[in-house]
């Protein structure tokens, strides 16, 4: 027989445990001796020990679902409730339980942490189908798109929660998404209508400026093609493919127009410079018959000058004017000196300019003696109104004894 404090073995070669209910029959033994069977049946609760101390430490240190930790704690318990074998199983049992403990703290634990995971998912996916919503009135096309597109990965991170709320949520999302693609797909619809138009109104355009680029109606085809191109930015872009060429085109008939254009402006005004240079000679010319020495010569000086400016053609339109006005300078002078002659050498006229003075100074003469006899009568108020009417008179004189001179009187 032999034994140790957890247990014996008896003369028939069974071996027992000993527990707080006594002892328990481990097995028996009938291989070798009594301290054989014990050392085999302690190793026994040796491997129990050990297989409890890394179950525990997967329960502390791995991501162990609480089923599986307890299916093996139970498959453990059924090993050491069957008492095969020998130690301490009390011991092991209260580990057991206090493993139990730690499984279920670690249940409710991971329950809390899914339930909060839950909500701030809910929360997440809420707030995502809140944006989508935004979004899908929004018309910010690309980055509107790029942004649900976003939000789609975002949710697909997100854990799942109920059935029912995820899928609500989700058809909410989805029919955002929808409904932003539809309005998208509708607007390109009628922009692709849209620029379909404006390159068929572009052809016409195009059409009309090439037909024109060949114009010599210099002013009325320039207008034109100033209309042309209102026309053409109130017609709006066409498609990508198309603007580019149709404006290369149209620019290329304006730029062969303008070409030849200015090719001609630019000969015309070489040819008007040179012009300006003769009636500048020409007015030079005729501002050397003034002053009027002798007026019949001058006249035809001038005439001949003038037959020379009439032959020459247009000057540059900011140099007209004045070039111009010295000549119809000199035609006014020439015209002062024949007013000047002709008075000078009017018999009749003479007559009436003398006649007038005459009678001017008549009446001259008759006031001054109308003011001496007032005064001479203390009557001033009269003689000052007679003053008035003599000074008015004497002016007259004046300018009557002026014309009078000049034919030579």
């Amino acid at each position: 027989m032999s034994s140790d404090p957890w247990g014996r073995v008896d003369e028939t070669g069974t071996v027992y445990v000993r527990t707080a209910d006594g002892e328990q029959v481990v097995g028996s033994w009938q291989a070798g001796t009594p301290d054989e069977a014990l050392a085999y049946f302690e190793r026994k609760y040796e491997g129990l020990v050990v297989e409890i101390g890394l179950l525990e430490r997967r329960v502390k240190t791995t991501d162990l679902s609480s089923k599986d930790a307890q299916i093996a704690i139970d498959h453990i318990r059924e090993q050491v409730d069957a008492h095969h074998a020998v130690g301490d199983l009390a011991a092991l049992r209260t580990r057991l339980d206090k493993l139990v403990e730690t499984v279920d703290a670690r249940r409710e634990e991971r329950k809390a942490q899914r339930a909060k995971q839950s909500d701030e998912a809910r929360h997440s996916k809420e707030a995502l189908v809140v944006e989508a919503e935004e979004l899908a009135q929004s018309d910010q096309w690309r980055a509107a798109g790029e942004r649900l597109r976003a939000l789609v990965d975002t949710w697909k991170g997100l854990p799942r929660l109920d059935r029912k709320s995820d899928d609500e949520l989700w058809h909410r999302f989805s029919h955002a998404r929808s409904a932003f693609s539809k309005r998208r797909k509708a607007h390109f619809a009628s922009l692709d209508a849209q620029r379909e138009e404006a390159r068929k109104t572009k052809e016409k355009l195009v059409a009309e400026a090439e037909s024109l680029s060949a114009s010599a109606d210099w002013g009325p085809t320039a207008a034109r093609y100033r209309e042309l191109m209102a026309d053409w930015k109130a017609a709006g872009r066409a498609q990508r493919e198309h603007e580019d060429d149709l404006w290369n085109r149209f620019r290329g008939a304006q730029d062969v127009f303008f070409a030849a254009r200015s090719s001609v402006f630019a000969e015309r005004d070489a040819e008007q410079s040179e012009n300006l240079k003769l009636k500048e000679e020409l007015a030079e010319e005729a501002e050397k018959l003034v002053p009027v020495q002798d007026l019949k010569a001058a006249r035809a000086a001038f005439r001949s000058i003038n037959e020379r400016w009439e032959a020459i053609g247009h000057v540059p339109r900011d140099a007209r004017p004045k070039v111009e006005g010295r000549m119809h300078a000199v035609e006014r002078a020439l015209q002062e000196s024949e007013e000047t002659e002709w008075r000078r050498t009017n018999p009749e006229a003479r007559a009436r300019a003398e006649g007038l003075t005459g009678q001017l100074q008549a009446a001259v003469d008759k006031l001054q003696g109308q003011i001496e006899t007032a005064r001479s009568g203390g009557n001033n108020a009269k003689a000052d109104k007679l003053q008035r009417e003599l000074d008015g008179r004497q002016a007259l004189l004046e300018q009557a004894l002026k014309g009078l001179h000049e034919f030579g009187g």
